[in-house]
């Protein structure tokens, strides 16, 4: 997993609420195991229309936020099934941080686990997020981990609040597989000694 330190970037506003998993990556793009791929069908639904061309009213298609790498979004964003192709599709189209004022608990699991950072906020400084993301082209955010803080394009500052451990993760480039080799000398250690005192197994 790759370590999420600062990020600075163009913020998309997606002023929805409720946006669910299924909305975020439509179910025909879950036969795959893979995690690449998947950006292509990232929002499909409200990205493309029915032809297949672009539907050029969506966020993500205005070339001011075709390069995206920063979401600001409504209450309850993904909620839904609990799919995991969802922060896979996220990331691969290149989304590392999504800002709302609440998301759905399992889609938050999820999403910390592959590298991406959610932000909670209470809706006011949502709403002054959504304004500066307004600005096209112009809307870049920078957002300090370490700091905890994401700074707007006029130098405004807003603080956010995050657990420890997810951000220890995150600062690290720490998954669940990569927290266990942290522990790769006790595992051994401990293998070693069930292998003398019972030989048997």
């Amino acid at each position: 997993m790759d370590k999420f330190t600062t990020l600075t970037g163009v913020a998309a506003p997606l002023n929805m609420i409720n946006v669910d998993t299924d909305m975020i990556i439509p179910k025909q793009y879950l036969k795959t195991i893979l995690r690449t791929g998947l950006g292509k069908g990232l929002f499909s639904e409200m990205r493309y229309n029915d032809d297949g061309s672009e539907n050029p009213d969506f966020v993500l298609n205005k070339p001011a936020y075709s390069k995206a790498s920063i979401l600001v979004a409504g209450d309850n964003f993904g909620c839904g099934s609990s799919r995991e192709h969802a922060p896979w599709a996220l990331l691969d189209f290149g989304i590392r941080c999504v800002i709302a004022p609440s998301f759905a608990d399992i889609f938050y699991s999820n999403a910390f686990k592959n590298g991406i950072l959610l932000v909670t906020l209470p809706q006011e400084d949502v709403d002054k997020l959504l304004d500066d993301a307004a600005r096209g082209a112009n809307a870049t955010l920078t957002v300090d981990l370490e700091k905890q803080e994401i700074t707007g394009p006029d130098g405004g500052c807003i603080h956010f609040d995050l657990d420890q451990h997810k951000k220890h993760c995150l600062l690290n480039g720490l998954d669940d597989i990569g927290l266990t080799l942290e522990k790769a000398a006790s595992i051994e250690s401990f293998e070693k000694s069930q292998e003398q005192a019972r030989p048997w197994l």
